[in-house]
């Protein structure tokens, strides 16, 4: 650390441990009010999916997401990879399902409030995000036919009290998808078209029952919560059991200001829900991973978006969809803003696990290298390792 960096350091501890409460300035406070969980908004009506807030839909996808029946080989679930006591994510640097996978697992919590889906929001609904790991063969890898018929075995009167009757799926080959093996794409070409609709609109209620109960996975309050609360009624006193350190304070002023973190980890979610390159390296003996720019091929293409037939509701829901940036440098191994609350104990971290530690984290934006393909929008901090240690010391703050 050069000598002005110590000067600043002890100088920011000195005025953040005096005698007072630390000190915000309006614009430091009206940033910090916004990052609070009480700012964040009344969950949106989902009008793509008619049963988004239907109590049995959501009840029958918590049942779904939990069994294992719902995969190829019957040992994989949605919650392999989404477990229950992690955040719904599985602290390992990439997925395993049936396979591994090329990313890294999301975490659910506050999942309803996004726009786009996955790193590179290849799916436009929540509903029809959770219909992709069903088919994916390196995770549940199983095929849309083979759970329309599971779905009338094990869960028939329960999908019929809420979507309707079923249709008749006597003559639908036992396992059949336009994806999958190529056994599975003869049997779903022989299908007539009538047939081919019937299992999609099997699938795609299977998808809006899962995405009815991951809306129920809300963010819990943090320390830094409280302590925002506390700072906007002004009964904030240094001794409280929710009161930051000086060296947490430090570090949420190097957030809100010099590390320019808000800028991309905004509003009560810490996060935009924007897509950015910020030159994250990619992981070798990995297949090529360009992040959004090859993402929009792939949401235009799916069926079950909300310009699809399976959407509910009129086509008014869809202004992101038809508005969507679909080329430009700027899309080129761009990937969503993660949000960061739990962050601290969710370790490894970026798409596909490539740092292990917050500290490698905040290295890496210190530094600010270049992409290996596109441009980082990113630019060095220069920041001291005092202040890197201080702006790890706040993000666990928004994990307690």
């Amino acid at each position: 650390m050069n000598r002005f960096s110590r000067l600043f350091a002890l100088l920011a501890m000195a005025v953040l441990a005096g005698c007072g409460k630390p000190e915000f300035s309006d614009a430091e406070k009206k940033t910090i009010a916004s990052l609070a969980l009480s700012a964040l908004p009344p969950l949106k009506a989902d009008t793509t999916n008619r049963f988004a807030d239907v109590p049995a839909a959501a009840a029958l996808g918590a049942t779904l997401f939990f069994d294992a029946g719902m995969s190829g080989d019957g040992k994989v679930s949605c919650s392999t990879c989404h477990k229950i006591d992690r955040q719904f994510q599985d602290d390992l640097p990439r997925a395993v399902g049936v396979g591994r996978t090329n990313r890294r697992t999301m975490p659910l919590a506050g999942v309803a409030h996004y726009v786009w889906f996955f790193w590179d929001g290849r799916r436009d609904s929540l509903w029809a995000q959770a219909l992709a790991p069903l088919e994916n063969p390196l995770e549940q890898a199983g095929n849309r036919a083979a759970y329309a018929h599971y779905i009338k075995a094990r869960f028939g009167e329960r999908y019929e009290r809420i979507f309707g009757p079923l249709p008749d799926l006597s003559n639908v080959p036992a396992n059949a998808s336009p994806l999958g093996s190529d056994a599975e794409k003869a049997a779903w070409n022989a299908m007539s078209g009538a047939q081919a609709e019937d299992v999609n609109h099997v699938f795609a209620n299977i998808g809006k029952a899962i995405a009815a109960f991951e809306r129920s996975i809300a963010p819990p309050q943090t320390r830094f919560d409280r302590f925002a609360a506390a700072l906007d009624t002004g009964i904030q006193a240094p001794q409280d059991d929710d009161a930051l350190s000086p060296e947490e304070i430090l570090g949420l002023k190097l957030f809100i200001g010099k590390a320019n973190c808000v800028t991309c980890h905004s509003g009560p979610r810490f996060t935009d829900s924007g897509f950015h390159n910020t030159g994250v390296p990619p992981v070798a003996n990995l297949p090529p991973d360009r992040g959004r720019i090859d993402a929009v091929a792939q949401v235009e293409a799916d069926p079950f978006n909300c310009f699809g037939a399976f959407r509910d509701g009129d086509a008014s829901a869809c202004g992101e969809l038809r508005f969507m940036v679909k080329a430009g440098p700027e899309l080129v191994r761009a990937y969503k803003t993660p949000s960061l609350r739990g962050a601290a104990t969710r370790a490894p971290y970026m798409h596909a696990g490539q740092f292990s530690s917050l500290e490698e984290v905040v290295a890496h934006y210190s530094k600010a290298l270049a992409s290996v393909e596109g441009v980082s929008e990113i630019h060095p901090l220069q920041l001291s390792d005092r202040e890197r240690a201080a702006l790890v010391a706040f993000l666990k703050t928004l994990a307690e």
